[in-house]
């Protein structure tokens, strides 16, 4: 037999085909046995009467279970019954092997699922955002490569903390205890914009936050970008660019896998065509009283019930700037116009619609060393630590800047997930660390 995807035999809508997969759904009848096999391209329905097979075949059909692997030939006609409109008469079958009772049934719990990961992946709901996340992956490294950018990684191993110390995971080091998992690359990036100017990743980051919502995940995939030589509106504007592309190509690819996840489409629409609204934290204070009578205290920052009332007021994400300096960064520039009685930075959160929260989160670097110095001090770290860092402020610092997107929040809300959770294949949280 020559194989083809279950999709290319759909395609092809009648005649000889020949396929192979897993069984997806199983039932039988006194004279007929019933498939719906899968593969990595779509399902389709088999029939096997029994007056139409060998013994040795109506045989091994009956003693099919969900998740058997086999091999089948036949023909394939239009049959409107059928779960994708099509049916294949099975004229030869092939056993590969017998699957024992599949533990997954309907109306699993969640926890349920989360212990039998490793065979809730081959649902039709995790293939298809898999698919998503497949397309998602591959649109980040397409946009910054045409975008002139150049691929660099940094070490997961490191000494000095970027996004607060109370979210680091610790790791014994040889017996050196000051060592962590990389919340991001940045400090480690910002030496390489020096030699390639426009640079980005993506890999891992970590963060032990104590946080049990369906928007956390203490390991997950990071898209980061640095930039020589860039204002604060460049990072906006890739920023804005990369989120685009994402939606688009997805868009492009998996309308599929959306229609199987139930994603409305008309909802990701606003985002290709519609240019984002860009807002300052003031503005947002405003909006959150006006609209929700929701009065938060200037130099705050912003809850994730904040987020989600000013993300239901668009159709698509929006760029909240200016921050105040004290809820963010120590490495964040503070504008030549800031209010020294209310300082704010040149930092930028982007908000998704549909209440899933911040998708990048980005700012102008300070290029003074004595500012971020100062900073440091302020937030009790030990300045020999940083010296490598403070060193690219030493010779030849240049503007720069960049932002840091994460991968599964964004697949949460393309797919419109409940959980990010199901964005990603093993999730890592506060209370799961396995399988």
């Amino acid at each position: 037999m020559k194989f083809i995807s279950i999709q290319k035999a759909l395609d092809k809508k009648k005649g000889k085909v020949s396929i192979r997969g897993w069984i997806y759904r199983e039932r039988k009848l006194k004279d007929k046995v019933f498939l719906v096999i899968r593969d990595y391209s779509d399902i389709v329905q088999c029939i096997i009467k029994k007056d139409k097979v060998s013994e040795k075949i109506w045989n091994d059909a009956n003693k099919l279970l969900i998740e058997s692997s086999l091999e089948v030939e036949g023909e394939i006609y239009k049959d409107k019954r059928a779960p994708t409109g099509y049916e294949i008469n099975v004229k030869k079958l092939n056993v590969v092997d017998f699957a024992e009772k599949f533990p997954i049934t309907k109306d699993q719990s969640t926890e349920f699922l989360a212990d039998n990961r490793h065979l809730w992946l081959r649902s039709r709901k995790m293939t298809a955002i898999l698919k998503v996340r497949s397309t998602v992956f591959g649109a980040i490294h397409e946009y910054f490569r045409k975008e002139g950018f150049y691929e660099y990684q940094s070490p997961i191993f490191q000494a000095v903390q970027c996004e607060g110390g109370s979210t680091l995971f610790h790791v014994d080091y040889f017996g050196k205890k000051d060592v962590f998992l990389a919340q991001t690359w940045q400090l480690y990036a910002e030496p390489a914009i020096f030699s390639l100017e426009k640079i980005y990743t993506i890999a891992p980051s970590f963060r032990a936050e104590k946080s049990k919502t369906s928007r956390h995940l203490t390991e997950y995939w990071h898209a980061e970008m640095e930039v020589a030589w860039g204002s604060f509106d460049d990072i906006i504007n890739y920023g804005e660019s990369l989120i685009k592309y994402m939606v688009k190509k997805v868009l492009e690819k998996n309308k599929k896998e959306l229609e199987i996840l139930g994603r409305d489409i008309k909802k990701l629409e606003p985002t290709v065509k519609k240019k984002f609204p860009r807002i300052t934290y003031d503005e947002v204070l405003k909006l959150l009283e006006k609209k929700f009578k929701m009065r938060i205290p200037w130099g705050k920052d912003l809850r994730t019930i904040e987020e989600d009332k000013l993300g239901s007021l668009f159709d698509l994400p929006i760029a909240v700037t200016r921050y105040p300096k004290k809820v963010k960064a120590f490495y964040m520039k503070e504008p030549g116009d800031s209010d020294p009685k209310k300082p704010v930075v040149n930092g930028v959160d982007f908000i998704a619609p549909e209440g899933y929260g911040e998708l990048i989160g980005g700012s102008e670097r300070e290029s003074d060393i004595n500012k971020i110095i100062k900073r440091l001090k302020e937030e009790g770290e030990n300045i020999k630590e940083y010296k490598f860092y403070l060193d690219t402020r030493k010779y030849g610092s240049v503007p720069h800047g960049g932002f840091g997107l994460g991968v599964e929040r964004v697949l949460a809300w393309i797919c419109g997930l409940d959980s990010i959770k199901d964005a990603i294949p093993f999730p890592r949280t506060m209370l799961r660390y396995k399988p």
